[in-house]
């Protein structure tokens, strides 16, 4: 990956180790994480209260597109194996807490919020994946406009578990025609992070009406000759919080993940 391919001021972040990186966003500093510590794998976030948790394992075992779990955190810990020495209250740059459904706020830090009782998921996340790609000259408009990827709710409806139920969420990537079978084929060896596309082409077959209108994660132009293609997203166990309202969620601000201490290649098959 050069610096043509980067937004302006993202290639020193790429290099960043991911405690470092933690760092930085553990000080306040909040933006979207694709590219940042290049090479490492990126999480999602969702912590619900114990009495959701098993309904919440059972939701991403019936979903495992959307919901690829990397790690499960026991009541109340905030440190595992993906982040040694970490904090899952404040080592993403931005997070975003529910109360029965109802986003309350957004925010860098959520100790306040945070509950002896919260049981921490953290889900594959694709932008794993995006330096495979740019490895095989596969440009990631995101990254390059220096915008959030572009997330959306679809008509897809997730198989449901206990009190748990929502639509799919997937993230979007445009990709030059002639590459997308090269897409499809880098992506298909990382199932533990959303794995293939879901779909290409036509956004109205998912429900999507327009590209221009994220439901998360900002707008990205779409070029001559490129495709929407569109990958199952880890923002879908968030949905299911705003559809079945338990009493509490925390999440990751969409695109604002956890970088992990694993490398990519650790969740890539031959």
């Amino acid at each position: 990956m050069t610096s043509s391919t980067l937004a302006p001021g993202l290639a020193d972040a790429a290099r960043l180790t991911p405690a470092e990186a933690r760092s930085r966003f553990r000080a306040g500093l909040v933006t979207p994480t694709a590219g940042w510590s290049r090479g490492y794998a990126q999480a999602n976030l969702i912590a619900v209260p114990r009495e959701y948790a098993f309904d919440m394992l059972l939701f991403a075992q019936r979903n495992p597109k959307p919901c690829p779990v990397l790690g499960v955190l026991d009541a109340g810990e905030v440190a595992g194996p993906l982040l040694a020495g970490g904090d899952v209250r404040t080592d993403l740059p931005l997070y975003t807490v529910y109360a029965d459904g109802e986003k309350v706020t957004d925010t860098p830090d959520v100790r306040e919020h945070w509950r002896d009782d919260l049981v921490a998921f953290l889900v594959g996340c694709s932008f794993t994946f995006e330096t495979a790609l740019q490895d095989a000259g596969i440009r990631i408009a995101h990254i390059a406009q220096g915008t959030n990827v572009p997330m959306y709710r679809t008509t897809r409806r997730c198989a449901s578990a206990g009190a748990l139920s929502g639509p799919l969420v997937v993230s979007m990537r445009p990709i030059p025609a002639g590459q997308v079978a090269d897409a499809v084929r880098i992506t298909s060896r990382y199932p533990a992070v959303h794995g293939a596309p879901v779909h290409v082409g036509d956004p109205g077959a998912l429900g999507i009406r327009d590209l221009d209108a994220p439901d998360f994660g900002d707008p990205v132009a779409i070029g001559p000759g490129e495709l929407p293609v569109f990958w199952a997203c880890g923002v879908t166990p968030q949905a299911a919080v705003m559809e079945s309202r338990p009493p509490l969620a925390i999440g990751h601000a969409p695109g604002h993940m956890l970088v992990t201490d694993v490398k990519d290649a650790a969740y890539q098959v031959p």
